[in-house]
């Protein structure tokens, strides 16, 4: 790629990455909010480098033109040096005449072959600039229900009987969607039966049945970030008896264990019968499977 869209491209990164860090919170839909510093710095860094690329542009250009003065300089001065000559060359002289000649169109056609410019980019580098035009001017959404709805859901941890504490008297319980899975298919106590709990996720539909009323339901879902998009891994717990709102709506909903499969065994559902839905606003730990914590907004 050319020096100057090189210089170009690092602006313009730069710009980018600190638009969604310092001007918005558009950086928290692909990454986690840790990396924060290190997002910010990188953004300066680019900035300095292309800040370089452009002087160090500049500069060559300015010895370039001091050097094509200097060169104009020379030829005029040889060439009135020549006029002045008024003594008819010799043989011998029009031989050495002929022979630089010669020389000079060998130089030429040398230079001609070997300093043909083979830089030109490829087409496909010009791709390059999308991610950065994209960042200032449309960031790409965050993960969502049209991701979750292709993917299997997170494993959870096995864990061995006994190790879970008993399940605290409040009602309706706040249960993450890991621990209310791992209650209903591990733990032989089956504390989790009869229990009202209290789950928040977003919406996705399934991706057989769209999450039609009366076909089986629709998901609870919440995305994990151990460091970015791209080790995204999804919690899903499957709901019943009430119509899936619009994919992506953040709901806390309030149900019941949906009766499928042995209770405390790897054959029960990660399920529930809905008893109540409210819509909530996306909260601020929303690529965790946490409690949800109050949005920064």
């Amino acid at each position: 790629m050319k020096r100057p869209l090189q210089a170009l491209l690092l602006l313009l990164s730069g710009l980018g990455l600190l638009h969604a860090t310092l001007l918005t919170d558009h950086y928290l839909r692909y990454v986690k909010k840790g990396m924060y510093p290190l997002l910010v710095a990188s953004g300066a860094l680019l900035l300095v480098l292309a800040a370089a690329e452009a002087w160090s542009l500049w500069k060559q250009r300015g010895t370039g033109a001091r050097q094509r003065h200097d060169d104009d300089r020379t030829r005029t001065h040889t060439h009135q040096h020549d006029h002045e000559q008024h003594d008819v060359p010799d043989a011998h002289d029009e031989d050495d005449a002929h022979d630089e000649d010669d020389a000079h169109d060998e130089d030429d056609s040398d230079h001609g072959h070997h300093g043909h410019d083979h830089s030109t980019p490829p087409r496909v580098a010009w791709l390059l600039f999308l991610p950065a035009l994209s960042l200032l001017l449309y960031a790409p959404p965050a993960i969502g229900a049209y991701t979750a709805s292709r993917e299997p859901p997170k494993a959870v941890t096995v864990t061995e009987q006994g190790d879970f504490d008993p399940l605290p008297r409040t009602s309706p319980l706040p249960m993450t969607l890991t621990d209310f899975t791992r209650r209903v298919q591990q733990d032989r106590a089956r504390a989790i039966d009869g229990r009202t709990v209290q789950l928040t996720g977003f919406v996705s539909p399934d991706k057989e049945t769209g999450g039609r009323k009366g076909d089986g339901g629709w998901y609870l879902t919440r995305v994990i970030f151990s460091c970015c998009a791209a080790d995204a891994q999804f919690v899903k717990v499957r709901v019943h008896d009430t119509p899936a709102p619009p994919a992506d709506t953040w709901v806390t909903l309030t149900g019941t264990w949906h009766r499928a499969g042995t209770l405390g065994t790897s054959s029960a559902a990660a399920a529930v019968d809905a008893h109540g839905i409210e819509k909530v606003p996306r909260p601020y730990n929303d690529y965790t499977d946490g409690l949800p914590l109050p949005s920064s907004s």
